[in-house]
């Protein structure tokens, strides 16, 4: 898939992955089914839901390293940074042939536009926090999150998903 479809495949999925309300219940059901889906499939991931500041739930699995740890780090900063999933971050540096770096003044330290991160937004609120995996190739990353954000808020995700 071309950089501009998966741009504007992931801007829909960011218009239609929106919850009604989210608390921290919401947070551990999101991180719990995660985790039930990665560990079904032996995912060698690690798994974080965060509100901003607060941790709402996390989890590593068999296989994944304390490196996935950093990478959530970095990934969920860039999606509480941009209120986008940093996938689609990515996808547009890679687009404009840019970099965190260069563009932003964002030190490769602290964030990483690979995919994995997506946004937790609320109707009538925005952004309030950030679902991240890390584990898998970065497109993977972004389709586990997808694929169960859409299921739990009732969205086909074979519909919203990013061509392979």
């Amino acid at each position: 898939m071309s950089l501009e479809n998966d741009i504007r495949a992931i801007a829909e999925q960011e218009r239609l992955l929106v919850f009604d309300r989210f608390d921290c219940d919401a947070g551990w059901r999101l991180g719990e089914r995660l985790r039930l889906v990665a560990s079904e499939r032996a995912l060698p991931v690690a798994i974080d839901v965060t509100l901003h500041a607060m941790p709402l739930f996390y989890s590593a699995l068999a296989g994944s390293t304390a490196d996935n740890a950093r990478w959530i780090r970095r990934k969920r900063n860039v999606a509480l940074h941009f209120l986008r999933s940093s996938y689609s971050v990515g996808r547009k540096l890679e687009l404009q042939g840019a970099t965190l770096e260069d563009k932003f003044s964002l030190s490769d330290t602290d964030y990483a536009a690979h995919g994995g991160s997506f946004p937790i937004t609320v109707a009538g609120t925005g952004c309030i926090g950030a679902v991240t995996v890390s584990g898998l190739p970065q497109r993977e990353d972004h389709n586990l999150v997808v694929e169960v954000l859409a299921e739990i808020l009732g969205h086909d995700a074979l519909k919203i998903a990013l061509a392979a």
